[in-house]
């Protein structure tokens, strides 16, 4: 007999497991559901509200000019890029959404390295509270990483992913450093030929590689998991907390979100956030606005202005980059580069907010895409949104 489950997702919910999680076609149920599969610990709103919706608009039925890599229409394209969850915002107002049958408005879905943007605005208001000088030494807050790579390079190495650190950042393996990195995160089934890890102990065991750190642009998740310990140390509070306290309830998100927990409790500031998809626009949407939401500053205005214009184009350039070719990284965002002054947060399987300033425009795409980088539909999605911030309805 086909149970309800299966109906919706085309599998048993038994049939998911920390081996497949991130594997299609599971990631469809997993993704909206990290909390289900890997210890988490909950980023509070100042109170959860059910939202009305989702925005109906005829926006979904446009064949726009560009962008939709040979696809009919908008729903049509959302549906060939794996898309759950859509929100199209224009001046403060959202005008389009769509959400994927098993997905909806109040159910938070896994975003991955958009993870590593939002724990950079925590310390964006740590910093403005003097509790953390992003151009002092990481030891200064965590002494023990003396002789790890991180020993003699700054937070801001870190931040703009210029550190110099041996390792590769390969998602798909299953043997070497990745592999310890996702067992030690509680990612992936602990092997029981290797020693147990936590977080914080593999990120000690990385070593420099042969060049200066502030180099070429070198991105590596362990560097922005290291960035949640930072805060931790820096403001006394668990993780979740310093998230929920500095940002997600200033902004006025209206709902909870969570990250996955190694087993010592520390956040997988790299990527395990959830959130729902409206909240996150309402991240973009506060930068938009300079940082402000309701009269009210979230983010300093001259942290704002140096994560959009002070990234080293050159350091992205030597960092050998696919996308983006006049783009720059600063504070764990990624500025375009192109003349609109667009900016965006990218996940990993599809997952992205992107805010393009000269059009007024917040986009939100959160994805079960089976591959966890595919540069085509990176490049796909790029064109997508541009066309998006150049419609009008």
């Amino acid at each position: 007999m086909t149970t309800q489950f299966a109906e919706a997702y085309g599998f048993e919910r038994s049939a998911v497991t920390l081996a497949n999680w991130r594997t299609a076609p599971f990631s469809r149920f997993s993704f909206g559901h990290a909390e289900e599969v890997v210890p988490s610990a909950v980023i509070a709103a100042r109170a959860e509200v059910t939202e009305s919706g989702p925005v109906a608009s005829d926006l979904l039925g446009q064949a726009l000019s560009l962008g939709l890599a040979g696809q009919p229409n908008v729903g049509a394209y959302l549906d060939y890029a794996h898309t759950d969850a859509f929100v199209l915002m224009k001046a403060g107002k959202i005008i389009a959404e769509h959400y994927a049958p098993h997905a909806g408005i109040d159910q938070r879905h896994i975003v991955f390295s958009i993870s590593k943007s939002l724990t950079a605005l925590v310390i964006a208001a740590l910093e403005a509270d003097g509790l953390m000088d992003p151009h002092a030494p990481v030891t200064d807050l965590l002494p023990e990483a003396a002789g790890s790579t991180y020993g003699d390079c700054t937070i801001r190495d870190v931040l703009d992913m210029r550190v110099s650190l041996a390792f590769d950042e390969a998602y798909l393996n299953t043997d070497g450093a990745y592999a310890r990195y996702r067992r030690a995160t509680l990612w992936n089934p602990a092997d029981p030929s290797q020693p147990d890890e936590t977080l914080l102990s593999f990120l000690m065991t990385l070593k420099k590689d042969t060049h200066p750190h502030g180099g070429a642009h070198f991105y590596a998740s362990p560097n922005s998991d290291l960035l949640g310990i930072l805060i931790e140390r820096a403001s006394g509070q668990r993780y979740a907390k310093a998230v929920s306290e500095r940002l997600w309830k200033p902004l006025g998100a209206k709902n909870h979100a969570s990250v996955t927990v190694d087993a010592e409790g520390s956040a997988r500031a790299a990527g395990g956030i959830s959130v729902t998809a409206r909240d996150l626009a309402r991240v973009g949407e506060m930068l938009r606005n300079g940082g402000m939401v309701d009269g009210h500053r979230i983010i300093p205005e001259a942290w704002l202005i140096d994560m959009l214009t002070a990234g080293d184009h050159q350091a992205w350039v030597d960092g050998q980059s696919n996308f983006f070719p006049k783009g720059r990284y600063r504070s764990q965002w990624y500025q375009s580069g192109e003349a609109d002054g667009a900016f965006c947060a990218i996940g990993i399987h599809g997952q992205w907010l992107y805010v393009d300033p000269s059009t007024e425009t917040v986009i939100v795409k959160l994805s079960s895409q089976p591959n966890p980088l595919d540069d085509e539909l990176k490049h796909d999605n790029f064109a997508f949104f541009r066309a998006l911030c150049a419609w009008t309805a």
